[in-house]
């Protein structure tokens, strides 16, 4: 018995169809590189964005906010950027709101009960 060997000859592809390939190659390459560049383009939009928009640093601020005689405050939270505080005076509930980043007052609300 004597084998064979069966070699096979390289396949000359045909130029069109090299050319085909060629341009659908160049096609995906060009659509990666724009989607590539698409998220870079965004990250460094976000990354300006944030520093642009940061306020910066806090100035500190002193601030004395007076209270109703004989008032005690019952609770603090802080609330987006507003500090709340409610007080309790002669049997009635208040919620004062400052504003963080100034401590001005922003407003009051006051609980009554019906008569």
């Amino acid at each position: 018995m004597t084998e064979s060997t069966v070699t096979a000859a390289p396949v000359d592809p045909n130029p069109e169809q090299t050319a085909l390939m060629m341009a659908r190659v160049r096609k995906l390459m060009l659509i990666g590189g724009l989607t590539i560049a698409l998220g870079i383009g965004a990250i460094f939009m976000v990354i300006g964005y944030r520093v642009f928009r940061s306020e910066g640093s806090v100035v500190a601020t002193d601030t004395t906010a007076t209270l109703p005689k004989g008032a005690r405050i019952v609770a603090t939270a802080v609330s987006g950027d507003r500090i709340l505080v409610t007080l309790e005076s002669g049997g009635q509930t208040e919620i004062r709101s400052f504003d963080a980043r100034t401590l001005k007052p922003a407003g009051k609300l006051r609980f009554a009960t019906e008569p």
